[in-house]
């Protein structure tokens, strides 16, 4: 496959070569949605026409507030194609969060899901602002998932325009000044604004160009050798870097099959990958948590799968071991990367042994360098280092070094053979009696006990060590954990500084929507029966 260095050149592609091949298969809201390549790159001119009608300029911003479905990558593409900047918004945000980001933006459309399990994620926003009035959005598109009633056209910030009207909106002219456009889209145009997770503190915009993102998105492509047989589970949600560049663009440049899942459970992704022969499976360590411990598992056939990607600041070892053990996958992936390097900084390959994958984040992905500063943070730079963050040229400075290295805030090791391990957050170091501690080596060890399913350490202030560790562990229904055995097996194989001084087990660790657990939050209101 050609590595096409945007986005609309790569779709434009994909349906010349296999006009016919299936791109995307969405059968989650009562009826099931086909389309080829062909049809893809219709409806997304389409789209882009429809942007055209109202107002949306070249270099404009249209935000995308929405779960996984069809009308996504149409609506990402399409923003592409009309020479537009996609800003994708966490599912997870609230309406305030979702202003916020309006307003940072300048974003002139926002395509917005309307009733989702309950909520109207549109009338939330409308509730609080006049979108036409107080930010710069001129229409909002809204998608009808769940049964909803017909909205009405109102480009100022009402109920919005409904999908279907808005691109029934768009006429042979604007198509074709959508052409005009997408043949001026340049490598260098800026094709996202992805929003950081902000377990630090406020989320900073990244700002990303279409080669940066194409880059990232075919040297994973390539390295998981995608082809146009493959069928891609979609769990990962689209508005972050795995479900939109590893995903989408990725799925566009090697005209993979798109099956999007828009909630997570484990007997839905099940479903989903013996329904559709689905073959590829990339998804955060818990997905795959869950759907081993499910008792429905034994039940379903998951034979199709011959590829599953994973990754995190911390992969526990045992996981990686029981899927390539008890799922029966052929090739198990372990990669990292962060937002500011499009998701993409190092990757194991399939041709590496168990005990590499099981135990590093593989190697820098072609175009990238790693290195680590003196004190052992991760460093790297290369053609998917971002353009830098979105109106912050302090913070910008601050990531990116005059040498063009970019300063990921993680602690890594290089082994000889270049294979990166991460071995904590560089925020999350706590300092005990003098000692430093990366929380990840107590993490795998704790993982290591019969019936722990995952653990989180962090330091907790003590007047005479100044800070001692804390465990908080998730365990497997229906079992009980000795705590004093818990510290005592930490006892047995980390030096007693390392050794958590408390243990609290809870129901479920509360997570970004990368599936990163959220440390800062389990210190707040933490339940501690169980604790000692």
């Amino acid at each position: 496959m050609t590595n096409h260095q945007t986005s609309v050149a790569a779709l434009r592609a994909v349906a010349a070569e296999h006009p016919d091949g299936v791109a995307i298969v969405d059968d989650q809201w009562g009826e099931d949605v086909t389309l080829t390549w062909s049809q893809l790159l219709a409806a997304v001119r389409t789209f882009a026409g429809a942007l055209v009608e109202n107002g949306v300029a070249a270099g404009d911003r249209v935000a995308i507030w929405s779960p996984n479905s069809v009308h996504w990558p149409v609506a990402a593409l399409g923003a592409h194609y009309a020479g537009a900047t996609l800003v994708p918004l966490n599912t997870r945000y609230t309406a305030t969060e979702v202003v916020d980001v309006l307003v940072r933006t300048h974003a002139r459309a926002l395509v917005v899901a309307g009733t989702f399990l309950g909520t109207d994620r549109l009338a939330a926003v409308t509730e609080q602002v006049d979108l036409g009035a107080d930010t710069d959005v001129r229409v909002a598109v809204r998608i009808r998932l769940d049964d909803q009633p017909h909205a009405t056209v109102d480009h100022t910030g009402g109920a919005g325009i409904d999908w279907d009207d808005f691109l029934a909106g768009a006429t042979d002219a604007s198509r074709a000044q959508a052409d005009t456009r997408a043949d001026a889209v340049a490598p260098e145009d800026l094709s996202d604004i992805l929003f950081t997770s902000g377990t630090t503190g406020r989320s900073k915009g990244v700002l990303a160009e279409h080669r940066q993102s194409m880059a990232g998105a075919y040297a994973w492509g390539a390295n998981g050798r995608l082809s146009p047989d493959d069928r891609y589970l979609m769990v990962n949600p689209y508005f972050h870097t795995f479900g939109y560049k590893a995903g989408i663009l990725a799925c566009t440049l090697f005209a993979t099959t798109m099956v999007p899942l828009a909630v997570y459970s484990a007997p839905a992704a099940m479903t989903a990958v013996e329904r559709h022969r689905a073959t590829v499976f990339p998804g955060a360590p818990t997905i795959f948590q869950t759907i081993l411990d499910d008792p429905g598992r034994s039940a379903a056939d998951l034979s199709s799968l011959r590829l599953v990607v994973t990754g995190a600041a911390i992969v526990p070892v045992v996981l990686v071991e029981r899927i390539q053990r008890d799922l029966g996958v052929d090739t198990v992936i372990t990669a990292y990367g962060l937002s500011e390097a499009s998701g993409f900084v190092s990757t194991c390959t399939p041709s590496d042994d168990d005990l590499t994958v099981a135990t590093t984040c593989g190697r820098a992905f072609e175009g990238m360098e790693i290195a680590l500063s003196d004190a052992g943070e991760v460093l790297t730079r290369g053609a998917m280092v971002m353009r830098g963050y979105l109106d912050d040229p302090v913070a910008t400075a601050e990531a990116i070094d005059v040498d063009g290295w970019l300063h990921t805030g993680d602690i890594g090791t290089l082994d000889d053979r270049g294979n990166l391990s991460i071995t904590d957050r560089l925020k999350d170091m706590y300092i005990c009696g003098g000692f430093n501690v990366y929380p990840a080596e107590v993490e795998q060890t704790l993982t290591r006990i019969a019936d722990v399913t995952e653990a989180a350490v962090v330091g907790v202030p003590d007047e005479r060590l100044g800070e001692v560790g804390r465990a908080f562990l998730t365990v497997r229904s229906g079992a009980t954990i000795d705590v004093d055995y818990v510290i005592e097996h930490c006892r047995s194989t980390l030096a007693n500084f390392k050794i958590p001084r408390s243990v609290v087990v809870i129901d479920e660790f509360p997570r970004n929507a990368a599936g990163k657990i959220l440390k800062r939050e389990l210190l707040g209101g933490t339940a501690n029966s169980g604790a000692k």
